[in-house]
Formats: structure tokens, C-alpha cells, sequence
């Protein structure tokens, strides 16, 4: 017997989290490239953030076209942390997008690995993230965000204002999906 899936958030209808979006009208773009074990996960917060944002569009893969992803690079930002001794090019004055990977930090190194375009990106990382507050899955360092915690960040930081409704839609999330209380 099939459940039925909600045709927006893609999650049995029983679970479907369309509620917990909160309308966000970013300025800033944010392109969400998924791995495709992320995509169905009930614990991600990618279909959320993607929800949540006026300006946001989801690619489901783990290795894209190049001609069809190159448009969508120009002058743009990879959200990721940067190696020091990686020399990669500055980050624009004004990006046009901004570029979250979805997956577990195994997948992410791997679809960056896989995608030559996003390697050539600038990346917007910080040096001393704050701790996650992402109770659901267990980050194996202290700097391991979810992604929409990383992309509410990367918003306030790029967009220079507060992304309060992100973070009401993540804590509501947090809520539905956490552990019991008491």
C-alpha cells in the first residue's frame, strides 16, 4: 500500500511540513543542490528552507550538467567550509546567488568533487560557527550546521538583516521532529 505524499513538501501526507514554512522574501537567491539520499530524508531541512524562501530553487543530483548548471554559477557564492590552503577566488561585492550543498559531509565532498563548476566558486565559510542547535542528527564536529541553519546565516551575513522567520520554521521543526519532552 502506497502513502500518499504531499505534491510540495514530498513527504507522506501524515508527516508534511508546508505548515511549518514560514514566507521568507530573500533578496538573495539560494540555489540548493541535494544529494539524492537527502531528498526523501524526514529529518533534512532543506525542503523546509526551500519552502520557506521566495527566492530559492531545489536540484535534486549528485553530479549536474555542466551546461546547465554554468548559468547558474555567475557570480555566485558555494556555501562551504574553505581549506587553507585553498587560494580560491574573493567574494563578490554583490554575489547574485548563493550555492548550498545538501547531504552529509561524505556526500557534499563528494558532489563537490563530482562538480568541477563548483570547485572554481568562491566560498563563504566562518571561522568560529556558532553551535548547531539541530537536536535531530548528531554532528560529528562542533562547525557541522544543518543547512538551513547554514543558509539563515549565510542570508543575515550576504543580505545584512535578520532571518528570524528561517529560524522560527527551523526551532518549529525541531519541535515536531525532537525527542519527546518530560
Amino acid at each position: 500500500m502506497t502513502r500518499l505524499c504531499c505534491t510540495r513538501c514530498l513527504r507522506p501526507q501524515s508527516h508534511c511540513i508546508c505548515a511549518l514554512a514560514v514566507p521568507v522574501d530573500n533578496e538573495l537567491e539560494l540555489l540548493i543542490l541535494q544529494h539524492p539520499l537527502e531528498a526523501r530524508q524526514a529529518k533534512g531541512t532543506a525542503r523546509l528552507l526551500h519552502l520557506c524562501l521566495a527566492h530559492s530553487r531545489l536540484l535534486v543530483g549528485e553530479v549536474f550538467d555542466p551546461a546547465e548548471l554554468a548559468p547558474l554559477l555567475a557570480s555566485a557564492v558555494l556555501l562551504y567550509p574553505n581549506d587553507p590552503a585553498r587560494h580560491g577566488p574573493p567574494l563578490p561585492a554583490a554575489p547574485s546567488r548563493l550555492i548550498v550543498l545538501d547531504g552529509t559531509w561524505r556526500k557534499s565532498r563528494k558532489m563537490l568533487a563530482l562538480n568541477p563548476l563548483l570547485q572554481a566558486l568562491p566560498r563563504l565559510s566562518w571561522e568560529q560557527p556558532p553551535a548547531s542547535r539541530y537536536a535531530v542528527r548528531k554532528a560529528q564536529r562542533a562547525h557541522q550546521l544543518s543547512t538551513l541553519e547554514a543558509a539563515a546565516l549565510a542570508l543575515e551575513q550576504l543580505e545584512a538583516r535578520d532571518q528570524l522567520p528561517l529560524w522560527l520554521a527551523f526551532q518549529r521543526l525541531m519541535d515536531g521532529l525532537g525527542p519527546p519532552q518530560g
